[in-house]
């Protein structure tokens, strides 16, 4: 009897579906793709779920602005989140919606569960609401009166609701997370779980006055509070009590956004323990997305589509942007000038020139047959054990530490390029060592052979296009065959199947227009401009905020003294690079306290595409001389 496959089962949010997708939700569902592609090629069976959240104030307004019924306007917004994943090659098994019949059953089950175990009871809603979050928020929670995230006046509510005694689960939560360290990860998101344990009270699972939701049993005048609806998908997307989930459940985890840990981390499995259902291993939750340094939102035009961004630049040069410059879990600043930065250097030159250059010497020294030695060279020898480092790839994807897993494989494939210029092919050739050449392309091969097995998960197409062009088939793609001189690998001999292979090309970005710059200001006297003190100045040191990633304090010598001014430079200028460069500032500019510190003056530098590029002069000058 064949021995079953280990199980894997990881899940995004579900996502409202009052907008289109964005590179937030993008983030989210790609990671998780990169998860279960991951273990696919380990040899798991696995079920990766993702779906949309149908129910609540927001979409009924939402309808209402329409002039829709509300299930009319989710049925024709959910086709976006579904061609959009289709486009971005995500390869969820499964797509759940709260607006699905066994989705809606499972939630009156498990209420029931929760009403059997004692913990529902009728109970007096009194809150400030914030219809954008769906969820109650505390006078200490709110900016200026505002929510936080959405930036809104939240409504007040009042009214008669059923109510789940989140408070008896309080202890039993904490010891759930002492015996299961791993279950909050990051592992620093911890500290912020427990200090909403400080404070937990009942929590409302009910609404009077909304229509557009799950009818509570036994009382169809109130509608399921949205996270017991939106959080049950885990479970009802696996047709409970079904052999589907008892293959799956529990999940290994469930992937989010760190704005909703709290109902992951708490409310979820506090329901649960109620239900008597076991709990998920695992809820991982990541950081959010700047852009250029500013907060993403439609007011301010710069939401990244990523269906947008694939049409520019690439599907695959997308997903590995995404995961390749920043560690997954933290808040991370999207840059279009970088991603065209990566894709003309990591992936044209790193990746795309070094796989076209190893199929074109093959193709023109051995006919395009793969040359396979007898006995290992001394360059394959030297390559094999660099291939080693791949376990650190393996635990990289498992810890999902995305961005050190690919560090790993391009170091790899730096380590190549070097080979190439170092071993010089055209020179072998000539000088006739058709036996050291032919070591050098077959180390070459097996080394991309097996990196591209590893890449799968991030970079599905270009993998494939490389793999193609090997002769590998498609059963020997698992991390089972990435193994050096595997007989279903280079080792077997056989003839590449392309002359040649261009995966990427290089693209520029585009800068901006005529139309684009701004008009020149109203003139001014030459004695209101001559009012202006323009210094040459040093940098002496500089000192990057904890809490932002564009500001950075400078303390910069004026000569006749040693000034500190706070510039919006740090995402352009490492600060050790900063030490010691000549600079122009504004010497008698009002001193101004700029993110908790007195600035004492303003540098000068050129605005180009939001991107500030330092005023410098060409030639080492002493602190202190005027601007003429």
């Amino acid at each position: 009897m064949a021995k079953a496959k280990p199980k894997f089962y990881v899940t995004t949010p579900i996502y409202y579906v009052n907008d289109s997708p964005h590179v937030g939700s993008a983030y989210t569902t790609t990671a998780a793709d990169i998860v279960a592609r991951f273990y696919r090629l380990l040899g798991h069976d696995v079920f990766f779920l993702t779906g949309t959240d149908e129910h609540g104030q927001k979409l009924e307004n939402a309808a209402k602005e329409a002039g829709m019924d509300p299930k009319a306007f989710v049925d024709k917004v959910v086709e976006t989140y579904k061609h959009a994943w289709a486009e971005l090659g995500i390869t969820n098994d499964h797509f759940v919606r709260t607006t699905d019949e066994s989705h809606v059953e499972f939630c009156k089950a498990i209420f029931e569960k929760m009403k059997e175990a004692g913990d529902i009871y009728l109970g007096s809603y009194d809150s400030l609401y914030c219809v954008e979050c769906e969820k109650a928020l505390k006078e200490s929670e709110l900016v200026d009166g505002m929510c936080p995230f959405h930036k809104k006046k939240p409504e007040h509510q009042r009214e008669e609701n059923y109510f789940f005694k989140l408070t008896k689960y309080k202890q039993q939560l904490l010891d759930f997370y002492e015996n299961n360290p791993d279950f909050i990860s990051p592992a620093f998101r911890k500290q912020e779980i427990l200090n909403v344990l400080q404070d937990l009270e009942d929590l409302s699972v009910s609404r009077a006055n909304l229509k557009w939701g799950i009818p509570i049993p036994g009382d169809p005048g109130q509608v399921m509070y949205v996270w017991i609806d939106a959080l049950s998908n885990y479970i009802s997307a696996l047709g409970y009590p079904g052999e589907k989930y008892k293959k799956f459940w529990p999940a290994d985890v469930h992937l989010i956004g760190k704005d909703i840990t709290k109902f992951h981390m708490v409310y979820w499995p506090a329901m649960l323990m109620s239900a008597g259902l076991p709990l998920p291993r695992k809820v991982f939750a990541h950081g959010f997305w700047t852009v250029d340094g500013q907060k993403m939102g439609k007011a301010l035009g710069n939401v990244v589509r990523p269906l947008e961004m694939k049409a520019k630049y690439g599907l695959d040069a997308f997903r590995y942007y995404l995961f390749s410059k920043a560690q997954f879990g933290q808040d991370n600043d999207f840059s279009e000038r970088e991603l065209v930065n990566v894709l003309n250097t990591e992936l044209a030159d790193d990746l795309g020139n070094l796989v076209n250059r190893v199929i074109v010497l093959v193709q023109k020294y051995f006919d395009g047959r793969v040359p396979v030695p007898e006995k290992p060279s001394k360059d394959e020898g030297e390559f094999e054990p660099r291939f080693k480092a791949l376990d650190q790839v393996r635990r990289a994807y498992a810890d999902f530490d995305f961005s050190r897993a690919l560090k790993t494989l391009w170091e790899l494939l730096r380590y190549m390029n070097k080979c190439i210029t170092e071993a010089k092919p055209w020179e072998l050739f000539k000088a006739k060592q058709m036996e050291a050449l032919a070591g050098v392309l077959f180390a070459l091969l097996e080394g991309l052979r097996i990196v591209m097995i590893w890449l799968q998960p991030v970079m599905p197409g270009t993998c494939a296009q490389v793999l193609d062009a090997f002769g590998v088939l498609a059963a020997h793609r698992t991390v089972a065959q990435a193994t050096w001189r595997n007989e279903n690998g280079m080792a077997r001999g056989g003839s590449l199947a392309a002359k040649s292979l261009i995966l990427f090309t290089k693209k520029e970005m585009m800068t901006m227009s005529d139309e684009k710059l701004q008009p020149v200001k109203p003139e001014v006297t030459f004695d209101d401009f001559m009012k202006v003190d323009l210094r040459s100045a040093k940098i002496v040191s500089a000192i990057p905020f904890a809490d932002s990633k564009k500001l950075v304090q400078l303390e910069v010598d004026l000569g006749v003294e040693k000034r500190t001014i706070v510039a919006g430079i740090g995402k352009q200028y490492k600060p050790k690079d900063l030490e010691g460069r000549n600079i122009i500032v504004v010497a008698n500019l009002a001193p101004k306290k700029l993110h908790g510190v007195v600035s004492q003056g303003m540098l000068l530098a050129v605005d180009v595409d939001d991107e500030p590029i330092l005023l410098q002069p060409d030639k080492d000058v002493k602190p202190g001389n005027q601007i003429r």
